[in-house]
């Protein structure tokens, strides 16, 4: 018997904060948003494990199978498509012939993770098209969708998930701060998460006279070629460290965040660094001493496996970000505190020029112009190297605040003119929707 059509809408999402911290198994703060993927999933003639794929942005069918790598390049959209067959087909058999088609009203390479949103869309659409969920492979590996999210994430790096074994991704070593965001958010609330364990720890709520404006630079946000070397040096400076700590302490810890959970325990519930004050503008490349983190003693086994330098800096953000600034940032949402919220936004912004090193002049520029034109608290987000900058505004001056940003902006040495703006506040997650709903 023919299944029917699958559509599934997959929203972006904003990493509020929680720079690079998801693939150390570290803590952010994310949301989805109120525009994404949609992918409609539809049964065809054909050999099994084959698919015609269909995108609004780009013209022509693409012919897909599961066995045979496609020759397209570097970044297309076809790539994340075959990606998802492939994986989908390893792990649970062939797959019924399909045509899947794509909209988005995301723009792409904007850093609100278009590509993911189509790798998980693509996932949760073909996998309800072939009754995927009602296998006791799906039920016993994917029991919520928390797992679901990790499942989504391991196809895009292409790492195992439980009994469900890799295959080759797409090429980035991301974590799973994307597919969270787009399958555990709810509407009107900013999750708190963890990855190692991968867990929700909260869920606190924006209020609804403020809302997200988010510039996209025009930079694009891509996760190929150069950039992605780039992007994924900051997963391979971790691992190193991870590793590095194991061979010493005779650990077996996955990730950094489990590291660091073995030398502080509890206190990791709460912000570390109490009282501390971060306000002042932290150097990079200095003594082991010179950051404020020398402070916490329990600290100084792990920080000292770190070479001085670049793969220092890489580690203190890590630590500052996941463990003290993300933390102060959630209780201060939680406190209704948004002057707090605001100060840890600005110590994340700059460790992300001084210490991940992943900003470029466009975002450093979005971020200056919105504090100028009055943001609350603005900070770029994403992948890096281009993307988009999110601006916290009053809800009743959110347009009016949109426009002016991208005039300024505009204005500027080396803006695009392809940049715009994107009022939002924290959306829905993804789902499976009615066609006609659409």
């Amino acid at each position: 018997m023919t299944q029917g059509p699958v559509t599934w809408a997959m929203p972006g999402r904003i990493e509020v904060l929680g720079k690079h911290t998801d693939y150390g198994g570290g803590r952010v703060l994310v949301c989805a948003v109120d525009r994404g993927i949609t992918v409609r999933a539809e049964e065809t003639t054909g050999r099994p494990g084959t698919l015609e794929a269909v995108s609004d942005a780009y013209p022509g069918v693409l012919p897909l199978e599961a066995g045979t790598p496609p020759t397209l390049p570097a970044g297309h959209w076809g790539r994340y498509v075959h990606t998802v067959l492939a994986r989908l087909t390893d792990n649970f058999g062939p797959l019924r012939p399909a045509r899947l088609t794509i909209s988005s009203t995301l723009p792409p390479a904007s850093g609100m993770s278009s590509s993911s949103a189509m790798i998980t869309g693509t996932a949760m659409a073909l996998a309800d098209l072939n009754g995927l969920p009602a296998s006791e492979t799906w039920t016993s590996q994917l029991p919520d969708r928390v797992a679901l999210a990790g499942y989504a994430a391991s196809i895009e790096n292409g790492k195992s998930f439980g009994t469900l074994a890799g295959r080759p991704g797409v090429g980035t070593s991301g974590g799973s701060l994307d597919h969270t965001g787009m399958l555990t958010s709810e509407e009107g609330l900013i999750s708190y998460a963890e990855f190692d364990p991968m867990r929700l720890l909260d869920r606190v709520g924006l209020a609804s006279e403020w809302s997200f404006v988010v510039a996209v630079s025009g930079v694009l946000a891509e996760k190929t070629g150069a950039a992605q070397e780039l992007y994924n040096r900051g997963p391979s400076l971790l691992a190193a460290i991870a590793e590095r700590w194991n061979r010493q302490t005779g650990r077996h810890d996955a990730t950094v965040h489990a590291a660091l959970r073995s030398l502080v325990g509890q206190d990791l519930a709460f912000p570390l660094l109490p009282g501390v004050d971060l306000t002042a503008p932290l150097s990079a490349g200095g003594a082991l001493e010179a950051s404020p983190l020398a402070r916490d003693e329990r600290l100084s086994p792990l920080r000292r496996l770190a070479a001085e330098g670049v793969e220092r800096d890489r580690l203190d953000q890590f630590l500052l970000e996941s463990a003290v600034l993300v933390p102060r940032a959630h209780a201060a949402l939680r406190d209704g505190d948004l002057d707090a919220f605001a100060a840890a936004t600005v110590t994340s912004q700059r460790l992300a020029q001084t210490h991940l090193r992943n900003q470029v002049s466009q975002t450093i520029e979005l971020v200056h112009s919105a504090e100028a034109l009055g943001a609350l608290a603005a900070s770029a987000f994403g992948a890096g190297f281009g993307g988009s900058v999110w601006a916290l505004v009053p809800t009743a001056d959110a347009e009016g605040f949109a426009a002016a940003w991208r005039d300024r902006y505009l204005r500027t040495e080396g803006a695009p003119e392809t940049a715009s703006t994107v009022v939002t506040r924290p959306g829905a997650p993804g789902r499976r929707v009615d066609p006609a709903r659409i």
